[in-house]
C-alpha cells in the first residue's frame, strides 16, 4: 500500500511544461525503476541507433525520469546502474510526438563472490598506480609509480578485511625526465627523506552492488591523513598458471596542502604548478600467495 500510494504520488507530481520541440524531431519521456518500483535516480541510459552509433546518452534525475529528443526512427536502449542486471530494450521516435514507453524496472544482479578469507599478495605485473595533476592550471599530467608492493588479509567478514601498500616514490613516472627529477626533489617528494608512501586501509564498507569504500590512513611525505579509496570490486578469476585471482579498481583525490605539498617559491611568484587536487587511480590484482 505504500510503494503503491508513493507511485501514484510520483504520476501525479506536477511537472513544468515540456519545451516545444525541434522541427522534424520526438522525443522518448523514459522512467526507469527499481525492483519495489521506486523511481531509480542515476540509472545510465545510452540510447543507439538502427546504425549502432551512440545518438544519446545520460542519467535518470530524483524521479527516475530521463527526456531525450531524437529524429524520428527506431532505437535500441540500454538501461545500466551498479548491482543490478542490465536492461535492453527497443523504443520508436515519432515526429512531432512525445514518446512514453512503459517504465523499465531493473533487477537485482546476482553479488559477485567474494575472496577467500586469508592473505592475499598484489601482483604488481598486473597492477597499476596511476595519478593525474593539472600542469600550471592548464593541461593535465599523468603519471605512475613504477615499484610497489603490498597485501590484502581478507576477513571472515569483509568489513574486518585489512589492505597495506607501500610504494616506492623514487619510481614515480610521467614520462618527462626533468619533471621527474623535480619530483623527486625536496620542493614535493624530497625521496631522500621520505623514501615510500604507505597507506594502510583497516574499513571495509560495502556501498551496494560491486562498490565498497576503504578507509585507512595515507602516510605521505611525513604526514600521515586518512583519506577512503572508492572501489569497485571485480571479482574472481583464474590467471594463466591456474592461480586464482581477485581484482578491484579504486579512485581518490588529495588535497596536496594536506600533505605539505604546495610548492610555496612558485606560488609566491604567482605560478600555480600544480592543481590544488591529484586524482589517484589504482588497477589491482592480488593472488594467493604459494
Amino acid at each position: 500500500m505504500p510503494l503503491a500510494f508513493l507511485r501514484r504520488l510520483r504520476d501525479r507530481t506536477p511537472h513544468s511544461p515540456q519545451p516545444a520541440l525541434p522541427r522534424g524531431a520526438g522525443a522518448l519521456d523514459l522512467c526507469v525503476d527499481d525492483p519495489v518500483g521506486l523511481p531509480m535516480a542515476g540509472a545510465e541510459i545510452s540510447v543507439r541507433d538502427a546504425s549502432g552509433r551512440e545518438a544519446m546518452a545520460g542519467r535518470t534525475d530524483p524521479n527516475g525520469r530521463l527526456t531525450v529528443t531524437l529524429p524520428p526512427g527506431g532505437y535500441r536502449l540500454l538501461v545500466t546502474s551498479d548491482g543490478f542486471r542490465p536492461v535492453r530494450c527497443e523504443a520508436q521516435v515519432t515526429a512531432g510526438e512525445r514518446t512514453a514507453p512503459r517504465p523499465i524496472t531493473l533487477e537485482l544482479a546476482p553479488a559477485l563472490p567474494l575472496p577467500e578469507a586469508g592473505q592475499w599478495r598484489l601482483d604488481p605485473d598486473h597492477s597499476a598506480i596511476r595519478f593525474t595533476a593539472r600542469h600550471i592550471g592548464l593541461a593535465e599530467i599523468h603519471g605512475r609509480f613504477n615499484r610497489f608492493e603490498g597485501g590484502l588479509w581478507i576477513g571472515e567478514r569483509m568489513q574486518d578485511s585489512r589492505v597495506e601498500v607501500t610504494i616506492d616514490a623514487a619510481s614515480i613516472d610521467t614520462g618527462v625526465r626533468m619533471r621527474d627529477d623535480h619530483l623527486r626533489s625536496a620542493e614535493f617528494l624530497d625521496v631522500a627523506r621520505f623514501p615510500h608512501l604507505q597507506f594502510t586501509g583497516d574499513r571495509f564498507v560495502h556501498k551496494g552492488g560491486s562498490r565498497w569504500a576503504v578507509q585507512g590512513v595515507l602516510h605521505l611525505h611525513g604526514v600521515s591523513r586518512t583519506v577512503q579509496l572508492d572501489t569497485r570490486y571485480l571479482g574472481i578469476g583464474t590467471g594463466i598458471m591456474g592461480e586464482t585471482r581477485t581484482a578491484c579498481q579504486a579512485v581518490t583525490e588529495l588535497h596536496r596542502e594536506d600533505f605539505t605539498l604546495d610548492w610555496r617559491k612558485m606560488l609566491a611568484r604567482g605560478i600555480a604548478a600544480i592543481g590544488a587536487t591529484i586524482r589517484i587511480e589504482l588497477d589491482i590484482q592480488a593472488v594467493r600467495p604459494e
